[in-house]
């Protein structure tokens, strides 16, 4: 029942804040804290989408000190960055990110250090 209502809430906010909210977000136990802050921030919300779906799969299972969450995903960015772009550790196995998902990440990871560094974006 829970869930219906979270995917009743996502489409809502999809369709009447004109935004693509993909629906796979919802299915977490913290689905609906996620559904309020899209509209906060569409760039972490992006990447929490891309990280819960890509790699959290994994996380859960293998490393569950480093499952990525909305409220952690911010302090880990740096090693993100590090393990995806600079050694191509992550993902893994037969998980692949398309072009669109590596820029979505790249796009949060450089709008944390902007916002780090005191820059506007």
């Amino acid at each position: 029942m829970t869930t219906v209502i979270k995917l009743i809430v996502a489409l809502i906010l999809k369709y009447t804040l004109g935004q693509n909210i993909p629906i796979a977000t919802f299915q977490e136990k913290d689905s609906f804290t996620t559904a309020l802050s899209i509209t906060k921030d569409p760039k972490k919300t992006n990447a929490f989408v891309i990280l819960n779906t890509k790699c959290n799969t994994c996380h859960r299972k293998r490393n569950k000190r480093r499952v990525f969450t909305e409220d952690n995903m911010n302090n880990q960015a740096d090693d993100v960055y590090k393990q995806v772009f600079i050694k191509k550790r992550m993902p893994k196995g037969n998980i692949k990110l398309t072009s669109k998902e590596y820029q979505e990440l790249l796009t949060w990871i450089s709008s944390i250090k902007n916002n780090k560094n005191g820059n506007k974006i």
